[in-house]
């Protein structure tokens, strides 16, 4: 049994010490995935704690806890983000974190280039983005992101290639200095290297 594992475990057998230690193993992850979405990551990785606490009983394990845990991640993105949009609707597959909150991720951009990246995954749709800084930045495989987008491997694989290209072009029409990518796989080693 992985660590994750055996620290839900003895939490759902009432080990609070279990419980906190599973929650400060994955704030910063969780941190990171909002900052560049949001100008509160903190309030919404707390719905995101809170939303597993009510669900914690609901792992079946058959993903990994850190993939549930996203999973949970990106459904509270969404409701959040449907309840700041209300009044023109929201589409994670259409409309842009740059539409609905144009100052997100400040704090979490460390330099230019980060700043540059993350300017530039705003400007894509939601689901792009979130699958882009799954990928790049926790390190999930399409099989990972298929479980938390609830698609198949290879949808996941044509999204996150449509995605990349995307990205790619985003990069090229934003203002600064050109950068060194001249493929999409440079890019990804670029965009790997400025994880948080």
């Amino acid at each position: 049994m992985d660590q994750d594992r055996e620290l839900l475990e003895r939490w759902r057998a009432g080990d609070q010490a279990a419980g906190r230690d599973l929650f400060a193993r994955y704030f910063d992850p969780l941190f990171r995935f909002f900052a560049n979405k949001c100008n509160e990551p903190d309030e919404l990785v707390q719905a995101t704690f809170f939303a597993l606490v009510k669900a914690r009983d609901q792992f079946a394990g058959r993903s990994s806890f850190r993939t549930y845990l996203f999973t949970i991640a990106r459904n509270e993105l969404y409701r959040w983000l449907r309840t700041f949009k209300r009044e023109r609707g929201f589409d994670p597959e259409l409309s842009s974190i740059a539409e609905v909150a144009t100052t997100a991720g400040s704090r979490l951009a460390r330099n230019e280039e980060h700043r540059r990246l993350c300017a530039a995954l705003r400007t894509l749709p939601v689901e792009s983005q979130t699958l882009l800084e799954l990928h790049y930045w926790e390190g999930l495989d399409a099989t990972a992101l298929a479980e938390v987008f609830d698609a198949q491997v290879a949808t996941i694989r044509q999204r996150l290639s449509r995605a990349r290209l995307a990205l790619k072009d985003a990069l090229a029409a934003s203002a600064g200095a050109p950068l060194p990518l001249a493929t999409v796989e440079d890019m990804d080693t670029w965009a790997k290297s400025l994880a948080g």
